[in-house]
């Protein structure tokens, strides 16, 4: 007699419940890495068998023939001076007007010393010893650094850590002295390049621009050479990062085609610490502590082998000219008059967006034939063919053997 058939609910149950084909995965991982070879080695797999024919084919030339062609070629001595002097003039032509390489030598980030550290315990404490916020606010405050992911080891400059805080212009400077010339001084000993060397100097600080400027203070301080070409952003935030590396790419008028580029990026808190109780301004205060970082470049050839990384590419968004990117970081007033930066609830938003943008204008620059191959027959068919079963592909960017620095 035959066993009873299980009912048909619980044998879809089990067909739900069924492991994936593993076997088949790994199939098709290694079907997708055998493409990826063929693609990237195909070049070589053409020539090679071109190469054995003309090998090959002179390997049965006599001596006889050989002599033939030194006499056809003497005869034809202006027709190969001629090209010869067309390849080294182009071969002149490439080398003269190639882009540079632009070399990360290295870089050196600022550590404030013990006194300036500001546990989470810290920082609660002398916010609410100001006695400026309200409970509400101090409560805000409290949540957004449990969640912020800052640690016990964050910095905060004297003048906010003192009760009542002492914001000032000098004790800006101060601050912005210790974190520039820290920094500065860490990336000079790293790399043994003397101030003389820098032919190009670039600061960033969005908050504080004060007069004289912090380059200007920075070269008054290492006093750099008479020529060295400067420059003082201000207001940009982490996008300058990105403007700052054609700094070391050419070198500017007046200045020798080899050089070193120095750029430094801090932000000031001392005068920015908000004071009041808006909501989207009291989030800078907990995200944002004191710090900086000085990074050296070169044009240099000399500096291949020493440098950290090699700068290929840049690509840089600019999405301005919508109103929701442009007003997601603003410093501004709130209607107490207490100046703060407010930090729009889209901020995460603009920059997946920006950065979405910059990975597909990056992918055919980086990506491997395979991949860029891939992309573009799955593309046709969803687009072209409307084959709507045909999921988006996502190209496996591990295979560009690419470093990404996003700044």
């Amino acid at each position: 007699m035959p066993a009873p058939r299980p009912p048909r609910q619980i044998r879809r149950r089990r067909r739900r419940g069924r492991l994936p084909d593993f076997q088949q995965s790994v199939r098709l991982k290694y079907v997708k890495l055998g493409y990826h070879y063929l693609i990237t080695h195909g070049m070589y797999l053409l020539l090679t068998p071109l190469m054995v024919l003309v090998a090959v084919h002179l390997s049965t030339l006599s001596p006889h023939d050989v002599a033939d062609l030194w006499a056809h070629l003497r005869l034809n001595l202006v027709s190969v001076l001629a090209c010869s002097t067309l390849l080294v003039f182009l071969g002149t032509a490439y080398l003269f007007t190639r882009p540079r390489p632009v070399y990360l030598v290295d870089f050196a980030c600022y550590k404030p010393g013990p006194e300036r550290r500001c546990t989470r315990d810290t920082f609660m404490r002398c916010s609410r010893l100001t006695g400026s916020f309200t409970d509400a606010s101090l409560d805000f405050q409290r949540k957004i650094l449990e969640r912020s992911g800052l640690g016990e080891e964050t910095y905060l400059p004297a003048a906010v850590l003192r009760v009542p805080p002492n914001p000032s212009m000098d004790e800006a400077r101060l601050e912005a002295r210790e974190v520039m010339f820290g920094a500065v001084d860490e990336v000079l000993a790293k790399t043994g390049v003397k101030p003389k060397d820098i032919g190009v100097l670039v600061v960033n600080c969005s908050l504080f621009n004060p007069t004289p400027s912090l380059s200007a203070m920075i070269v008054n301080h290492y006093k750099l050479r008479g020529n060295v070409v400067s420059f003082n952003l201000g207001g940009m935030g982490c996008s300058a990062g990105i403007a700052l590396r054609g700094a070391g790419q050419g070198p500017p008028p007046g200045v020798p085609g080899l050089s070193y580029a120095l750029v430094v990026s801090t932000e000031n808190i001392t005068l920015n610490w908000y004071s009041g109780n808006d909501r989207s301004k009291l989030v800078s205060n907990c995200l944002f502590r004191m710090g900086g970082a000085a990074v050296l470049l070169s044009n240099r050839g000399g500096d291949r082998r020493r440098a950290k990384y090699e700068l290929v590419h840049a690509v840089r968004t600019h999405r301005g000219a919508d109103d929701r990117c442009f007003g997601c970081v603003t410093q501004e007033e709130d209607g107490e008059g207490r100046v703060g930066v407010s930090l729009s609830r889209d901020l995460m938003a603009v920059a997946g967006e920006a950065l979405k943008t910059n990975i597909t204008t990056l992918g055919p620059l980086v990506l491997p034939l395979s991949e860029q191959l891939l992309f573009a027959a799955t593309l046709f068919a969803r687009k072209v063919l409307k084959r709507k079963g045909v999921k988006p592909y996502i190209p496996d960017f591990k295979l560009a053997g690419f470093n990404f620095v996003w700044m």
